[in-house]
């Protein structure tokens, strides 16, 4: 019945910026854009990213500011995981890139984890599993 999970949405108000992180740093390709009127007749620019059958759905909305996100844990979007092959390299190439971690890594017997955000703070764990 259930297959997978088809996507992952994110809310920016920064959507160049973003894209070219995640086509540029992080490697996902574009697969489509789309603008679409929501129901309460607002526009809506969306982009869709894709890394290893994984999509990543970036939402704009005209005229709207975000909120500031609380922080530490809360209720909605926490993260997304992306499986590194090799945590030290891909840390050492997104410091290349002016990618800095935010926390770890930490390294236990079956597994390295770490953890950078994307142009808009949102927090994206790098999991390298043994």
């Amino acid at each position: 019945m259930f297959k997978r999970i088809d996507h992952v949405e994110l809310v920016t108000d920064q959507p160049d910026r973003t894209v070219a992180f995640y086509t540029d740093v992080l490697g996902f390709k574009v697969r489509n854009r789309d603008r679409v009127r929501a129901p309460t007749g607002m526009a809506i620019d969306l982009v869709y990213l894709e890394l290893g059958g994984t999509t990543v759905e970036l939402i704009t909305y005209d005229g709207v500011e975000p909120t500031a996100a609380p922080t530490g844990i809360h209720l909605g979007y926490n993260l997304i995981a992306l499986e590194v092959e090799d945590m030290d390299k891909a840390l050492q190439f997104l410091k290349s890139k002016g990618v800095e971690c935010v926390w770890g890594p930490r390294k236990a017997a079956t597994y390295a984890r770490a953890e950078i955000t994307d142009p808009n703070g949102y927090h994206i764990e790098l999991r390298q599993w043994m």
